[in-house]
């Protein structure tokens, strides 16, 4: 028999103890896929004494999680601890130096220090494997990397924070505003206490970030990713846009574009208006969708569960698999010395249509000084819609969908109108994805 793959496990919470469930319920299948038996020898989690409702007696339990990253009896660490600094990405180092292999699901850490890691496990012979960390359940970093080998990706692009997608599909299904939906969503767990890094697209950002570097073959660059959450969005806007026969999902998207004679990389996360068409309009509730655009391939859909224990516990798995059976693919799908340093793209000359909607006072010469700002940006507008007074009868909304053109020009109109006592809050700005 093949000596086992001997793993331990920092972090005991939803995911962690999902993967140990997930080993009790699957054990003979996952072991004769994976050639050799699989064998979790040491445990870490702040609090010894709670009940995480799984047998943990089998296993020697560490206080310090660090320790375990030099444990002889350990081939491979998983972190299931989170936060892109600090203990995880510690943990992180030193399983990496000593040659180990590390799985983890942490997202944040590997937007952030994903090419230095990756550096680190090559350097060592060893590697680094972070399925879950993009869209749970959903294997979208094994479809890159390996389905999708043989294509040039031309723009990969989705949904990929369930709570945000949650909270826009469930005020068009009830006509709530966001406030009411983001309580709801806390009230069922879908969203944190503190769900900022949801609803501001942080958590997005990070997944995209790391999707465009295996797509495009570029180091990550999660900084240079234009951020715009779903805060600011109302349910006359979900109106509006259901209308003009599309639906508002906060997008994820990258794609690269040679500039002065240098290839650069776009990267966005903004709520968007999604034809009704397209197949990112029929993803509602808490999933993530990916889709990406290979030159051969064509357009792939990868769906399913974002997050959870059960589906992130799956992709840790498949990724002690992968260990088990000999893989030592490169993370970013070429090896971390040939990644390519790719500058952020200039946005100003990216042609599209753009849905803008305006509060503004109740007065006479309102829609006459926002036409002519956006006719002296040369912006051309396709339609044009007033609601009456909002319920607190201070203000109306003016919402407008553009004709194609730079989005340099939109820009330019906003400029313009940036100061307007006719304004009464900032406008919002969502692009149209079409199918």
């Amino acid at each position: 028999m093949k000596e086992p793959l001997r793993i331990a496990l920092a972090g005991l919470g939803t995911v962690g103890t999902g993967v140990i469930r997930l080993f009790e319920a699957n054990r003979q299948m996952i072991e004769a896929r994976a050639g050799r038996p699989l064998k979790i020898v040491a445990v870490s989690a702040r609090d010894r004494g709670r009940d995480r409702g799984v047998e943990l007696s089998a296993y020697d339990w560490y206080d310090d999680m660090g320790e375990m990253a030099a444990l002889p009896q350990v081939d491979a660490v998983v972190e299931l601890v989170g936060g892109s600094d600090g203990p995880a990405l510690a943990l992180a180092r030193k399983t990496l130096e000593a040659g180990k292999a590390l799985v983890t699901a942490n997202k944040a850490m590997i937007a952030h220090h994903g090419l230095s890691l990756a550096k680190t496990a090559a350097a060592n012979g060893t590697s680094l494997k972070f399925e879950a960390a993009v869209a749970g359940g959903i294997p979208v970093v094994k479809g890159l990397r390996e389905g999708a080998a043989a294509n040039a990706i031309e723009r990969i692009y989705g949904i990929l924070n369930g709570t945000s997608n949650y909270i826009l599909s469930a005020m068009e299904e009830t006509g709530a505003d966001f406030a009411q939906m983001l309580s709801d969503a806390q009230e069922l767990g879908y969203a944190e206490a503190d769900p900022t890094f949801d609803i501001e697209g942080v958590d997005a950002a990070h997944k995209l970030a790391i999707l465009a570097a295996i797509a495009f073959g570029c180091r990550i660059d999660f900084d240079a990713v234009k951020t715009q959450g779903i805060s600011d969005v109302r349910a006359a806007d979900i109106r509006q846009a259901a209308a003009l026969g599309y639906v508002v999902r906060l997008i994820g998207m990258a794609d690269t574009e040679m500039q002065d004679d240098t290839c650069k990389l776009f990267q966005e996360v903004r709520p968007c208006l999604v034809a009704k068409s397209h197949p990112l309009a029929a993803v509602s509730g808490a999933t993530n969708a990916v889709v990406t655009e290979g030159n051969f391939s064509g357009r792939l859909l990868f769906q399913g569960a974002g997050a959870g224990d059960g589906p992130t516990a799956s992709a840790v798995v498949a990724d002690i698999i992968d260990l088990a059976r000999g893989e030592r693919s490169a993370p970013f799908s070429v090896p971390v010395e040939e990644l390519v340093e790719m500058p952020p793209a200039d946005t100003g000359d990216r042609l599209g249509r753009t849905y803008l909607r305006f509060t503004v006072t109740d007065r006479p010469g309102v829609m006459a000084e926002i036409t002519a700002a956006m006719r002296d940006a040369d912006v051309s507008i396709e339609s044009l819609i007033q609601e009456g007074r909002s319920r607190e009868g201070r203000d109306v909304l003016v919402a407008m969908v553009t004709h194609e053109g730079p989005e340099r020009s939109v820009e330019q109109a906003l400029r313009l109108l940036s100061g307007s006592e006719s304004l009464t809050a900032p406008p919002l700005v969502m692009p149209i994805l079409q199918d």
